[in-house]
């Protein structure tokens, strides 16, 4: 990939500082990870809603709705999955530093990828929050939604994560959610209560009293 050239960086006049004091909110962003049906945009989507009317500024970006628009001209081929990472650690970062809460949800098999996605942030001086969405390989066929393991068994889809493509699981993560063994609200408050105590997000009211 070709890259530019002759191009400066143009600082703003508003410092990360400022911009979070007067905002009321520090940005960082939660990485969900796993298997496709392994339940990724299912806590995504229910994290987001919590954190709002926590009023939390927070956004969420799923990778099949990436995949509409920013990153439509991108197939499924090893190159081209580390490119859709790539542009969408970018954006998260950019949402992050704008001190909204980035939730992204994708695959993002490998984890050289998500590596350097946190690598990225941590370059910018952003949290960086890895949750492993994880569901064995059984459950999610079992599960199976879009129908597109029935497929990829079959041959119809090439590169298909878990069957004809690799996952490598996190090593490390900071939020480790068992899909198949707690419920959607237990899974979300799984996160919230490591945002908690580590100082990205304040105590409800019910959670200082309790």
């Amino acid at each position: 990939m070709t890259q530019s050239t002759n191009i400066t960086w143009h600082a703003g006049s508003v410092s990360s500082e400022e911009r979070q004091s007067l905002l009321k909110q520090k940005g960082l962003t939660i990485w969900f990870t796993g298997l496709s049906a392994s339940g990724k945009s299912t806590l995504a989507t229910a994290l987001e809603q919590t954190l709002l009317h926590r009023g939390v500024s927070a956004y969420r970006l799923d990778g099949d709705n990436i995949r509409f628009g920013l990153n439509k001209n991108l197939g499924f081929g090893p190159d081209d999955r580390t490119e859709n990472i790539r542009r969408i650690s970018e954006v998260a970062k950019l949402f992050a530093d704008a001190t909204t809460v980035a939730i992204t949800a994708f695959i993002s098999p490998y984890r050289a990828d998500r590596d350097s996605a946190r690598q990225l942030h941590k370059e910018a001086g952003l949290p960086f929050v890895e949750v492993f969405a994880d569901a064995p390989l059984e459950v999610v066929e079992e599960r199976d939604p879009k129908g597109l393991y029935k497929k990829a068994k079959a041959g119809e889809i090439k590169e298909f994560t878990g069957i004809s493509a690799p996952y490598e699981a996190p090593e490390a993560p900071e939020v480790h959610v068992k899909t198949h063994q707690v419920s959607v609200e237990e899974g979300v408050q799984q996160v919230i209560q490591y945002l908690i105590d580590n100082g990205h997000l304040a105590a409800s009211a019910e959670q200082e009293s309790s």
